[in-house]
């Protein structure tokens, strides 16, 4: 699914191009393996992970900014993850960042396959798999919810689990999210709020309510993230 898929982006492209999608996912995953090994991890807020753990897959949901650490905190669950992951040319560094992580991904967004993507993206759920979506998107607006991920546990029946990352230090892009990432020897405190349950069969109305809900949960983890390390924000 995921090699298809890459195939088809760089399908085409230059011999440039199809180098440093090579090269480039290979350097940054054992840079970032051997920079977040010198990291200490904190969790807080583990029985909320584990409500989700027990009877079956779940969705781990997160902002756009902190997606470089949530890849390294795959491990913390037995189980393989499915991400759903931009269709665009510059995402296929991230696709091939997860594939050598073992992740198994999705490509797909809002403007472009995003409906299908989400119908692969259940059937990945279903082989056992747990999911993991940026709630805002690729693109944004930064720390607002979209609905994919709501549509998504409506048709996988799997709760969502927010999740906040900071860090005491860390470099800040200069992105549309200030794209976090941890500093050698930083401190990262990783919060799992209470899980989100969705119904199937969802009116747009109960949609629009639920992702209201979840976007307060995020935000609000993420307030208490990085209260924690005496800021209000990243």
């Amino acid at each position: 699914m995921a090699i298809e898929n890459s195939a088809a982006t760089v399908q085409g492209r230059s011999l440039g191009y199809r180098l440093s999608v090579v090269l480039v996912p290979f350097l940054y995953s054992l840079a970032s393996r051997l920079l977040f090994a010198t990291c200490r991890l904190r969790h807080h807020g583990l029985e909320h992970r584990r409500l989700c753990e027990r009877p079956g897959p779940y969705i781990a949901a997160f902002w756009h900014y902190s997606v470089l650490n949530i890849l390294h905190l795959q491990h913390i669950d037995e189980r393989r993850w499915v991400a759903m992951v931009s269709g665009s040319t510059d995402a296929e560094y991230v696709a091939r960042v997860l594939a050598l992580h073992g992740c198994e991904t999705v490509r797909g967004s809002r403007h472009k396959g995003g409906l299908a993507a989400l119908k692969t993206m259940v059937t990945a759920m279903g082989r056992g798999l747990n999911g993991a979506i940026v709630a805002d998107g690729s693109q944004g607006p930064a720390r607002v919810v979209q609905a994919g991920v709501v549509l998504l546990a409506a048709k996988a029946g799997a709760p969502i689990l927010p999740v906040a990352v900071a860090a005491d230090r860390y470099w800040a892009f200069g992105s549309w999210d200030r794209t976090m990432l941890p500093k050698p020897f930083a401190r990262l405190d990783v919060r799992y709020g209470e899980p989100l349950r969705v119904e199937a069969g969802l009116s747009a109305e109960r949609l629009e309510e639920l992702r209201g809900e979840l976007e307060k949960r995020l935000n609000g983890l993420y307030a208490e993230a990085w209260a924690a390390q005496g800021r209000t924000a990243h």
